[in-house]
C-alpha cells in the first residue's frame, strides 16, 4: 500500500488525507499543536468547493449546517449598493453556496479521518530521500512515506526545506475577524462595504452567529495601543448600520487581527516526492474567499490522481492542473484587494461610480472560471 506523510492538521491537510486514503492509500497526518482547533472566524464554501466536498463525502452534511439566505453584495460606507449579488441566480448558474463557522468544517473533516491517521503535538524536525520516498522525522521519531505533502500553510515548514527561496510577500493591509453570538436576532443582509484605505464585511451564519470582518491599510507588526475593539470602533463606528450595531456587541476578547500575505508564483508545487497543497504553496489573500476553497480543491484533485501507480506521473499531474489555476485566483484575489482598500478619493469615486454600473450578470459570469470547477475524473 502507497503512504503518505502529512504535514499540517488544516483544512487543507485534513482534505488531504481524506482523499487520500478514499484513493487506497496510508496516510499519517502531523500536527504540532496539542489538540486540534479552528479560529473563531466563518468560512464561505463556494460551489467549487462544495463540489470537491461531494468527493470526499462531506458535502451534503455541510449543506446541512450551512447557510446563506441573505441578499449580498458590496454597498459603500453610507451603506448605498454599488452592486447586489442575486444568490438565487449564482445557485442556479453554479450550485449552491453556504457559510458556516471554519470550526464546523474542521469537525467534519477530523470527523471523517480514518482512525489512528491523526498524530496531534507532533512536531517535524526534519525531512531527506529515502529511495524513491522520504523519510521524516518528528518529536515521536521517525516515519518513512513514499509521498510528503506539506499542508503547513503560510509559513510552511516544508516549504522551507524544499524551496528554501520562497518567502511570502506582505500585502500591505491588516485584517480583523471576530464571530459574534445573537441568539434570536438575524442579519437580512451579507456582503461588504468599501471605503478608502478601509472595509469591512459581514455574513450571516447558522446557530444565530455573524462574522465580522475587516480590512485596512496597515504595515505588518502594527497594532493598537488601546486594543482592536477601539481600533475598529475609530474606523467603522460611523458607517452606515448594521456595523455600528455589531461593534456594540463585539467581545474585545474574541477579535483575531492578521497581517496579510500572499505567495509569490512558485515555479512547481513538486519536489521530487515532495508536493505542497493550500497556503503552502499558495496563500493568497482573502478577498476572494478562496483561500480554503482552493486548499480543498488542492486536496481533491491530488487523491482523485492518486489512483494511479505511477507517483511522479500524479504529481507532475497535479501540478500542470493546480498551479496555473491557484495562482491565477491569487492574481484575482489580490486585484480585488487593492480595488476594494483604494486610498485616493478621486479614486475611490471612480471605482464606486464604475461598480454601480456593472450590471449583475456580468459579475456572475466573471466567477465562471472559478466556480465552474469540477474534479479531474
Amino acid at each position: 500500500m502507497r503512504t503518505a506523510a502529512i504535514v499540517g492538521g488544516g483544512i487543507g491537510g485534513l482534505a488531504t488525507a481524506i482523499a487520500l486514503s478514499r484513493a487506497g492509500w496510508q496516510v499519517e497526518v502531523f500536527e504540532q499543536a496539542p489538540e486540534l482547533g479552528e479560529v473563531g472566524a466563518g468560512i464561505t464554501i463556494w460551489p467549487n468547493a462544495l463540489r470537491a466536498l461531494d468527493h470526499i463525502g462531506l458535502g451534503d452534511r455541510i449543506r446541512s449546517v450551512g447557510l446563506i439566505e441573505a441578499t449580498g453584495g458590496i454597498r459603500d460606507r453610507r451603506g448605498r449598493w454599488l452592486i447586489r449579488a442575486d444568490t438565487t441566480e449564482l445557485e442556479r448558474r453554479f450550485g449552491s453556496a453556504v457559510a458556516l463557522h471554519r470550526a464546523e468544517l474542521h469537525t467534519a473533516l477530523v470527523e471523517s479521518l480514518p482512525d489512528g491517521v491523526l498524530r496531534t503535538g507532533t512536531k517535524i524536525t526534519g525531512a531527506g530521500p529515502d529511495g524513491d520516498g522520504v523519510v521524516v522525522t518528528h518529536s515521536g521519531g521517525e516515519s518513512k512515506a513514499d509521498l510528503l505533502v506539506g499542508a503547513d500553510g503560510l509559513r510552511s515548514v516544508v516549504r522551507g526545506q524544499f524551496w528554501p527561496d520562497s518567502e511570502p510577500v506582505s500585502f500591505g493591509a491588516t485584517a480583523w475577524r471576530t464571530v459574534l453570538d445573537r441568539p434570536g436576532r438575524q442579519l437580512d443582509l451579507m456582503g461588504e462595504f468599501w471605503g478608502r484605505g478601509e472595509e469591512v464585511g459581514v455574513v450571516q451564519l447558522p446557530k444565530d452567529q455573524v462574522y465580522f470582518f475587516a480590512g485596512a491599510l496597515a504595515e505588518p507588526g502594527v497594532t493598537s495601543p488601546d486594543g482592536e475593539l477601539a481600533e475598529l470602533c475609530r474606523r467603522f463606528g460611523h458607517w452606515a448600520d448594521p456595523i455600528p450595531r455589531l461593534l456594540s456587541e463585539v467581545s474585545p476578547d474574541n477579535i483575531l487581527r492578521h497581517d496579510l500575505y500572499y505567495m509569490p508564483n512558485l515555479r512547481s508545487y513538486v519536489h521530487g516526492p515532495v508536493v505542497l497543497v493550500g497556503d503552502a504553496a499558495h496563500a493568497m489573500t482573502p478577498n476572494m474567499g478562496q483561500g480554503a476553497c482552493q486548499a480543498l480543491e488542492d486536496a481533491v484533485t491530488l487523491g482523485a490522481l492518486a489512483k494511479n501507480n505511477d507517483i511522479p506521473a500524479v504529481l507532475a499531474r497535479y501540478d500542470s492542473l493546480r498551479r496555473p489555476r491557484t495562482q491565477a485566483i491569487s492574481r484575482m484575489s489580490r486585484m480585488a484587494g487593492r480595488t476594494g482598500l483604494v486610498k485616493s478619493a478621486v479614486a475611490a469615486a471612480a471605482r464606486d461610480k464604475l461598480l454601480s454600473l456593472v450590471p449583475t450578470s456580468a459579475m456572475l459570469r466573471s466567477f465562471t472560471t472559478i466556480y465552474n470547477w469540477a474534479p479531474p475524473s
